[in-house]
């Protein structure tokens, strides 16, 4: 693993909605460069960046019509260059949102495969031979092109899927193409070749968009494996500091296949939704929820990797909710202790360090629906449109936070009893302790259901610390058999000790480190 990736700390921006600099009411990159001081100050060493590519945004740039060039709205090629040269020259570290699965109906290539003659492109995309027939394990379309036949979409119907062939094609059914074939073969390395051109350019690595969904007929995911260790493979010759990090939710698959983190998603067997957003919360004050499940679950992917524990759990994205939508106050200052000292790289949602509102009732832009009032304008000020931009608030890609109580940067920074404070204060321990890193290895302390507080230790060859988070407003005793040193870390109140039992009062987080 590339060494930066062990100390890093992500912090993951939208760039339609960070910080616009020409007026546009649309983010730009050199908004992004603007503002990488206020990023490294608040402790991020390292950048994820949602799609920024050529796109007709009819799912925010996850539907990519140019690969190489950046989208007009968002600036050109030589802005990124400027932001990777000024990230590099803070010590940071940028990751591109590579979209792997599925492009735009106006991709040149998606265009070329739709005619009827046979050409380069005929088989860069899944197409059945008939007009008439579907493949019924995934959505489709159809009737708008010279060829005769049905192309498979990957997410919404306006992404059509990239063939890398199915791992196991079907009887009689010859428009399904192995992973060998030539044409899943080329465009893999179309993809490659993708890779190459922005790690090139300096970029660090990739977040990959749904990184287990390319192979298909693969129900093991053997074939997507295989067709990822070939990318690592190529990287580790090629860019052997490069980082790749996956959207999959299943690390046991996603590091066996190269891939050096994996995201913990909201949807599937994680319980990650079991933490912040749920009904019952575990990090709610009302001390009514219940993380075991979550813990189980980890422990038993944690076993899957190897004790590598290289498993990503983001305050949120701009999938989610947002984090303080159900938590507030100090319950958010108790989360980010959990988040920012469990293993692999934490990630900070833009405006999560400030707990920007969910938005409720936004009507949907770029395919967001639901997710849409988690990506309103960062909010830096009290100024004209919060500080995101100076164009007319009309003009804005989406309104911003009108709320009486709206939390700004500026607001936040001037007051060290703020969110903000606490998580730069939070990534402040975590960077200087070896034990809370993103390789050091976790040991939970047995919980029960409903079981509060939660207990960890982390250990690495120079350190070792128990974590003790009490986010109940009650207090609550366990059994430690470690003897504490040194406390390197208090939110609110003070624990005591009675030989092997301590207290640890409500509403608080302790870290020490211990023998």
């Amino acid at each position: 693993m590339p060494q930066w990736l062990n100390e890093a700390v992500f912090y993951e921006i939208y760039p339609q909605s960070f910080n616009d600099t020409n007026a546009d009411g649309i983010g730009d990159l050199k908004g992004i460069t603007e503002k990488l001081d206020y990023i490294k100050d608040l402790g991020c060493n390292a950048v994820w960046i949602n799609p920024c590519f050529t796109s007709p945004f009819l799912d925010a740039g996850y539907d990519v019509s140019d690969y190489y060039h950046v989208a007009p709205r968002y600036g050109t090629n030589e802005d990124m260059q400027v932001l990777i040269d000024e990230m590099h020259q803070r010590g940071m570290h940028l990751l591109l949102d590579l979209v792997p699965g599925h492009t735009s109906l106006q991709h040149p290539w998606f265009k070329q495969s739709m005619l009827g003659t046979k050409n380069e492109y005929t088989d860069r995309y899944i197409w059945t031979d008939s007009v008439w027939k579907s493949w019924d394990k995934m959505s489709c379309i159809r009737g708008f092109s010279e060829r005769d036949g049905a192309c498979v979409v990957n997410f919404f119907s306006h992404q059509p899927a990239l063939n890398y062939g199915f791992y196991q094609t079907e009887p009689n059914e010859t428009w399904q193409q192995s992973m060998n074939d030539e044409g899943p073969q080329k465009t893999l390395q179309a993809m490659i070749d993708i890779m190459r051109f922005w790690l090139d350019m300096g970029c660090d690595g990739f977040r990959v968009d749904m990184a287990g969904s390319l192979v298909k007929n693969d129900p093991e995911a053997k074939g997507t494996i295989q067709l990822w260790q070939k990318v690592r493979k190529i990287m580790d010759q090629e860019y052997p500091e490069a980082a790749l990090i996956s959207e999959w939710g299943e690390p046991d698959k996603s590091l066996a296949s190269g891939f050096h983190m994996d995201f913990l998603l909201h949807f599937g067997p994680s319980h990650y939704n079991d933490l912040f957003r749920c009904d019952e919360p575990y990090f709610s004050s009302r001390g009514k929820g219940d993380i075991s499940e979550f813990v189980h679950t980890y422990e038993k992917n944690y076993q899957k990797t190897n004790g590598k524990g290289l498993i990503c759990i983001p305050s949120g994205n701009h999938d989610m909710d947002r984090l303080s939508r159900r938590l507030h106050g100090d319950e958010l200052k108790i989360a980010y202790a959990f988040l920012l000292s469990m293993p692999g790289a934490p990630f900070i949602y833009y405006g999560d360090e400030i707990g920007m509102h969910f938005i409720d009732g936004l009507q949907s832009v770029e395919g967001g629906y639901y997710r849409t009032g988690s990506r309103t304008p960062m909010q830096w000020n009290s100024r004209t449109n919060k500080g995101f931009s100076a164009g007319s608030a009309d003009q804005l890609y989406l309104p911003v936070d009108q709320a009486e109580d709206a939390p700004t940067v500026e607001k936040q920074l001037a007051d060290s009893a703020s969110l903000l404070h606490e998580v730069m204060k939070l990534i402040y321990v975590r960077k200087n302790h070896p034990a809370l890193q993103n390789t050091a290895s976790i040991e939970f302390l047995p919980i029960d259901k409903n079981q509060y507080p939660l207990v960890y230790l982390r250990k690495s060859e120079e350190e070792n610390a128990v974590i003790m988070i009490n986010p109940s407003s009650k207090p609550h005793q366990f059994s430690c058999s470690h003897q504490l040193k040194e406390r390197i870390y208090n939110f609110n109140g003070d624990i005591t000790i009675e030989g092997s039992q301590i207290s640890i009062p409500g509403n608080t987080a302790a870290f020490y480190t211990i023998e």
